[in-house]
């Protein structure tokens, strides 16, 4: 937890959240508060004002709850929104997600938190979520916010604003997405990603993924092998740079960017999770991925040699294989 108004608030928005909405010695809000952050932030906004990449392709927008009147959206409306969902919008029921009281603790926070106290809810670039010294960005902070538009013609921006482009368009751009345009006459088209922020590796961790964050960072730290076969070594690299990105370098599946997805990547390492499982299905399963995850398929960027090195490591690396 952190406090940036002197009040406890959680900082840990994904994998941890659904452990402390759980928590009964916390307060009520603050549960409702890791419910939100777990289940809501993508479209709705850390401070539920909407302003996200996803809200940006959404038609109808999401609601923005610091403009919303609470005299004129009740509780029951809400509750009933959440239970349901609303008909023509991306705003689907939870019903299947959350129990009738987590509905109720989230609607009593989004209430209290954005309708009533337009407060800002938890921020994101934060020491605790690896972000220490986020000022080192502020000349990118305009082009993020959308101050200045990302399509600004260079002779109109200064030198400092030159160098907050380039900076944002090489290691905020992954996040922000393209931030303001003047013209949008060229649509981007979204699609899936394999590269960390701000150029990380997974061989060399830096201060901000295994520090303050270790909450994270802990599962971006390969485990150290003694006496492996070259192919052994070879599936190591293959992993690290291919996918530890979603299993994290531990095979936990419990890092940073395991922790946005649902279901979450498997567990390398559990043997529930494990169970049953040959060389020859684990091949292909990287081979073909897994149908209703977001496992992809890898036949056509890896070689067949280069899957087998991959096996050959994990099994040797996080749970044994027949």
């Amino acid at each position: 937890m952190t406090t940036d108004a002197g009040a406890a608030q959680v900082t840990a928005p994904h994998y941890e959240s659904l452990t402390l909405a759980a928590d009964p010695r916390l307060p009520p809000h603050e549960r409702g508060r890791a419910i939100y952050n777990y289940r809501c932030y993508f479209c709705h906004g850390y401070s539920g004002d909407a302003r996200t990449l996803a809200a940006s392709y959404l038609d109808p927008v999401p609601r923005n709850f610091q403009k919303t009147d609470p005299e004129k959206l009740s509780r029951q409306d809400m509750l009933e929104a959440v239970r349901f969902g609303k008909p023509d919008t991306a705003m689907k029921s939870f019903a299947d997600l959350l129990t009738p009281a987590e509905i109720e603790l989230v609607v009593d926070f989004i209430r209290q938190e954005f309708i009533i106290d337009k407060k800002a809810n938890t921020r994101y670039h934060t020491k605790e979520n690896g972000w220490e010294n986020h000022e080192r960005y502020a000349a990118a902070f305009p082009f993020a916010t959308g101050e200045i538009p990302t399509d600004a013609p260079d002779d109109q921006l200064n030198a400092e604003q030159r160098r907050g482009l380039k900076l944002f368009m090489k290691t905020c751009v992954a996040c922000h997405d393209r931030g303001r345009v003047r013209d949008d006459a060229d649509v981007w088209r979204p699609r899936p990603v394999s590269y960390p922020r701000n150029g990380y590796s997974h061989r060399e961790p830096r201060p901000d993924a295994v520090s303050s964050a270790s909450i994270y960072g802990k599962h971006d730290v390969s485990p150290r092998i003694e006496g492996m076969t070259a192919q052994e070594k070879l599936g190591e690299k293959l992993f690290v740079d291919n996918c530890a990105f979603c299993h994290g370098a531990d095979g936990s599946g419990q890092n940073w960017i395991g922790s946005f997805l649902e279901p979450r990547p498997r567990d390398l390492r559990n043997p529930e999770e494990m169970v049953g499982m040959t060389r020859a299905e684990l091949k292909r399963s990287i081979q073909r991925g897994v149908e209703g995850t977001k496992m992809p398929a890898w036949e056509s960027v890896l070689s067949d040699a280069q899957i087998d090195a991959l096996v050959a490591y994990i099994g040797r690396a996080f749970y044994p294989l027949n």
